[in-house]
């Protein structure tokens, strides 16, 4: 592996500082400050020269300890200890010694490597104004870099490799307009790069490895200079980072690259180092990086990248390592990788080559792998693909005109002909809407109300998942975060990167679909966010290797901590709901079921929601989790990409076999939970309590009291009780057509709300709704 540059220059320049003679000697302060710094590191062997006495800046460099004079002051202090060497003990004080350290104002040089320092790195360090190189590498420094280490402006070389710094990268490093060679690598830094990076024009040496670094790299085509990116072992991704020309070494291993690899890196004349194992690029490799000028170094494994290897490929004579393995590559070994160079490395297993060794997969193999990844064939005739497009886009033009002359001739017809007949508008019929359409109509706003605008708002956007983000949320899905399992799949719980919890589930699906089946019921789910529901914050497909079908699905919806309604009201517990929030979480479940019903097209009914389904959130706002997703493999068909060209009819159609009423029912249950405080757990329970809820209508207002939960009985008032009561006892009705829609729910459960708050300041009461021309007489078993 090729030697990188940091690492030759500053021995170097070093060798180069310290070969002019010091002849002066130092004056007493700068003697007394280097012997409390010997007595500040506990005397170590290294430091044993030091002596009162001692003329420091004649003595003999050597590789663990340096001291370089200029017109009678310090500018060069290297001091080296053992590899390895443990942490100071904790009596040790980073800001006693860096106190010391600062009375050398003239210190352009600073070395302090393996020495056991710890602690966060002092601010009062920045007092070292005129550093120009500082290597602070194989200590125990943590906390974040100080913002303001971009005072030393006359900074060249900042090494801080082997530490425990943390944080993120501060932004202010895009000041130190002189800085060369940075180098971080081996930290716990974290968080996306700062886009100043890209204003260290004079940057050679950039080397972030080993960290935590996530998100796509800025933009580095300004650093002109740039010679070596070293980017190893981070979670970045997933755009191939643009540098400029002159860049030497690139290495990106083990991160989280997943676009193509641009065109513009077979322009490199000076690459010898590249590296981007370990990731997931996709598309075709350049073979031409197997003959650039300077290339010594090539190293492609682990990706998906495809394309066809040919045996009269060329090579550069100096390549002396080619790693290729685990990639889609097809086609014949290059001979010139053969026929090289003794010591020449070639490494090139489960691809798809003809090269006989049964280290290969089937072509059939890598044709599939390159479909599941979205990698569509690749021609090499461009010139004569742009003729075809441009031919294609011609006729494509024509046809777009004439259909759309004959389309408008046909509307005007069809108009003059109904008119005359005096007809109306002919129904649409499920044969004749088209399922050729995309995605596209999902998203246009016609069909999707406004309620569903305004019930969406304060939630995240909706997004697609990488199956990598998930696993690193549930710890590889392990056990312990299962949170349910049933006929219709498993649910996880999970912690993202931010340190949002969100709850993952998996739908069982009955058979094997593309990914284009998906997408419209994709497209709907994520237009189901309403402040009452717990809303999908997006997905991630994961794919069979061999037909590039998808072989799960999975729903990523956000995590409600605080527990079901039925822990809050029919459960022991210490604290329960009050009567106003009981209304409040009622309200909510209705505003829910309205929204689902109304909010979107098509509706979804006979949802089957039980008081187990409703969660509330930290504020006590009940969000429904157990509605039908169009994605679950019952619904499949019910939810099929025609039923979205019917608008309203589909509520209509829906309200004519009284669907929309079986979740009216379910309601009317729940609120029983919620009015007595009492777990229904069976259908006779429910039957028991709804018997006496009825019978309470005819009688008097502590009749009525005595059914409500004992928790909140005294605080609710007689209006707001038997308005609960009465909405209830109407929504157990047996007959569908006899119960109220769902919007008298609601209105109901408003005015209980309200005559609740009355009753606190005002001896009246509005008009109850139970005698108002909306409401039906109650109808007693």
């Amino acid at each position: 592996m090729a030697i990188p540059i940091y690492r030759t220059a500053v021995p170097f320049l070093l060798v180069m500082l310290i070969s002019v003679s010091c002849k002066e000697h130092l004056g007493s302060p700068y003697v007394q400050t280097l012997l409390r710094i010997k007595e500040l590191l506990n005397s170590p062997p290294y430091l044993s020269s030091w002596k009162t006495g001692m003329d420091f800046c004649n003595s003999e460099p050597t590789a663990t300890l340096t001291v370089v004079c200029y017109d009678k002051t310090i500018t060069q202090l290297h001091i080296v200890g053992d590899f390895g060497a443990p942490r100071f003990p904790m009596n040790f004080s980073i800001e006693s010694f860096v106190g010391t350290l600062v009375r050398l104002p003239s210190l352009k040089v600073l070395t302090l490597v393996s020495l056991g320092l710890w602690g966060p790195l002092p601010s009062k360090f920045m007092r070292l104004s005129s550093l120009e190189i500082l290597n602070l590498t194989s200590n125990f420094f943590e906390g974040q870099i100080p913002p303001t280490i971009a005072s030393l402006q006359h900074l060249q070389t900042l090494i801080l490799d082997s530490n425990n710094f943390t944080g993120r990268l501060p932004d202010s490093l895009g000041s130190l307009s002189a800085l060369a060679v940075l180098n971080l690598r081996n930290n716990s830094l974290y968080g996306s790069l700062p886009h100043s990076l890209g204003d260290l024009e004079a940057l050679r040496v950039l080397v972030l490895s080993s960290n935590n670094f996530s998100g796509d790299v800025p933009d580095l085509s300004s650093l002109t200079n740039l010679q070596v990116l070293n980017l190893e072992n981070n979670a970045l991704g997933p755009r191939f980072p643009i540098v400029g020309q002159k860049v030497e070494r690139i290495v990106l291993r083990n991160n989280r690259f997943s676009f193509s690899i641009p065109e513009k890196v077979q322009t490199y004349n000076q690459l010898k180092f590249f590296d981007i194992s370990l990731n997931r690029f996709v598309g075709p490799f350049p073979v031409s990086m197997f003959s650039l000028p300077s290339i010594a170094y090539l190293n492609i494994a682990e990706n998906k990248l495809t394309g066809m290897l040919s045996e009269s490929l060329p090579c550069n004579d100096d390549l002396y390592y080619v790693n290729f393995t685990a990639n889609l590559l097809t086609g014949k070994l290059p001979r010139c990788l053969l026929s090289g160079s003794s010591k020449r490395v070639v490494l090139y297993a489960e691809n798809c080559l003809a090269t006989g060794d049964e280290n290969q997969q089937p072509i059939s193999f890598c044709k599939n792998e390159a479909l599941a990844v979205g990698i569509l064939p690749h021609s090499n005739k461009q010139k004569q693909a742009s003729k075809v497009i441009l031919a294609l886009s011609i006729c494509g033009g024509v046809t777009v005109g004439v259909i759309l002359v004959s389309a408008f001739y046909l509307i005007v017809k069809n108009f003059l002909a109904k008119r005359a007949a005096q007809k109306s508008q002919p129904r649409l019929s499920e044969d004749n809407a088209s399922t050729a359409y995309t995605s596209k109509i999902l998203k246009d706003a016609r069909y999707i109300t406004q309620a569903m605008k305004i019930g969406g708002l304060g939630l995240p956007s909706y997004r697609t998942f990488s199956l990598e983000e998930l696993e690193e949320a549930t710890n590889n899905f392990h056990s312990s975060t299962l949170i349910g399992e049933g006929s219709r799949g498993q649910m996880y719980r999970g912690q993202l990167r931010d340190g949002s919890y969100v709850a993952i589930r998996c739908p069982k699906l009955r058979r094997n679909h593309t990914t284009q089946h998906f997408m419209p019921h994709i497209e709907f789910i994520s237009k189901l966010r309403h402040q009452h529901l717990v809303s999908a914050l997006g997905h991630c497909f994961e794919y069979h290797l061999d037909d590039s079908s998808v072989s799960r699905v999975f729903l990523v919806f956000a995590y409600v901590q605080n527990g079901t309604l039925r822990s809050w009201t029919s459960e022991r517990r210490r604290q329960k709901l009050s009567w106003a929030q009981r209304i409040a979480a009622a309200t909510g479940v209705a505003k829910g079921i309205q929204f689902l019903h109304t909010g979107i097209v098509p509706g979804i009914f006979a949802n089957n929601i039980k008081i187990t389904d409703v969660l509330l959130d930290q504020n006590l706002v009940a969000k429904i989790s157990g509605y039908n997703l169009p994605l679950l493999s019952d619904n499949m068909e019910k939810y099929s990409l025609q039923n979205f060209f019917r608008g309203s009819k589909e509520l209509k159609k829906a309200r004519a076999k009284h669907q929309d009423k079986l979740d009216i029912y379910d309601f009317g249950v729940i609120l029983l939970e919620l009015i007595t405080g009492k777990p229904i757990n069976s259908r006779n329970e429910e039957d028991a309590v709804k018997d006496e809820m009825n019978a309470s209508i005819t009688s008097d207002d502590s009749s009525r009291r005595s059914l409500v939960d004992r928790a909140v009985r005294n605080t609710c008032s007689g209006e707001s009780a038997r308005t609960m009561i009465g909405i209830c006892c109407r929504c157990l009705l047996k007959d569908p057509a006899e119960r109220p829609s769902i919007e008298d729910v609601v209105w109901n459960l408003q005015f209980a709300a309200q005559v609740q708050d009355a009753s606190q300041s005002s001896d009246g009461s509005p008009i109850s709704p139970l005698q108002s021309s909306r409401m039906k007489p109650i109808i007693t078993k």
